[in-house]
């Protein structure tokens, strides 16, 4: 079973004057480990890794590696991409920099076959040694990893661990579980964390945990020690949080959130991504005024 589990964070990637903001991204990663959380996930799909360059990708990697280092928190590195030859070479990168294991979401827009998508996630898991986690969503990226593909591939490649699951159904999530015990199922979906933890998660990469990293880690332990109701309430309590942080595309929502709450010194991004219209972001506002977050 995989090791990478628990309570994990989506980073966002900060920007100053259009280039990666490296003093804030270094003090949001120390406040992600000083608030519990297990695993920091550096330039995934939250982390507006389409947009970056390779060499800024990377960048992220090394600050992650750098700052996780000495912790007890891992480093879990977005490496996909919808050219393999491409995933592989951020995979063999992440590997090389130190990273714990690399986050590889199914290739976009191409749309290959489920025979595609085997041949893709071989290429990766013979071109490194570090665990693997699948990331499947079908939402974004308009292919879905079929269970049977996602057994087939667990079966087969030593270093395919886990699974992100993001297609929001509780079904695919149970379907899952019934294919190896060894499988580890990680949420991909705030609203549904306690739904699938209860139906055989590990854990959670969270977008929400960008701005209450206290409040997730503390959901999954709950859930982990079978503190069922403790587990629900927390998950009731955020309900309100994790869907404003969906009223538009993610991350355009967190970003905004992280600006107001004043872990964000600029808000920006990379375009096409812009700013939330003025009405979601008084929404946003509001919402996050109800939690206590902490701040650096």
């Amino acid at each position: 079973m995989s090791n990478i589990k628990g309570s994990m964070t989506a980073l966002i990637t900060p920007f100053k004057n259009g280039a990666i903001d490296e003093d804030t991204y270094i003090k949001l990663i120390k406040r992600q480990i000083e608030n519990g959380i297990e695993v920091i996930v550096p330039v995934g799909t939250t982390g507006e890794s389409a947009t970056l360059s390779h060499e800024e990708h990377k960048r992220c990697i090394e600050i992650a590696v750098s700052v996780a280092k000495n912790t007890k928190t891992k480093v879990l590195a977005g490496a996909g991409s919808n050219s393999t030859k491409e995933a592989v070479d951020l995979a063999k990168f992440a590997q090389n920099a130190g990273a714990d294991a690399i986050l590889a979401v199914t290739p976009y827009y191409n749309k290959p076959t489920q025979n595609g998508l085997y041949e893709h996630y071989k290429a990766i898991a013979n071109s490194i040694d570090i665990d693997i986690v699948l990331y499947n969503v079908p939402s974004r990226t308009g292919v879905d990893l079929d269970p049977k593909t996602v057994k087939r591939l667990f079966d087969d490649f030593k270093n395919i661990v886990a699974i992100k699951e993001a297609s929001g159904s509780i079904e695919r999530v149970i379907h899952l579980a019934t294919l190896r015990n060894e499988l580890t199922i990680i949420s991909g979906d705030d609203a549904l964390n306690f739904a699938i933890m209860t139906n055989g998660g590990k854990g959670t990469i969270s977008v929400t945990a960008n701005i209450v990293p206290d409040m997730i880690s503390e959901l999954i332990k709950k859930a982990e020690e079978n503190e069922i109701k403790k587990a629900q309430e927390l998950n009731l309590d955020l309900f309100a949080l994790n869907k404003v942080l969906f009223c538009e595309s993610n991350p355009i929502p967190i970003k905004a959130a992280m600006h107001i709450a004043g872990l964000l010194p600029s808000l920006e991004y990379r375009l096409p991504l812009v700013a939330p219209t003025s009405e979601n972001y008084k929404n946003i506002e509001k919402v996050i005024s109800k939690y206590n977050i902490k701040g650096f």
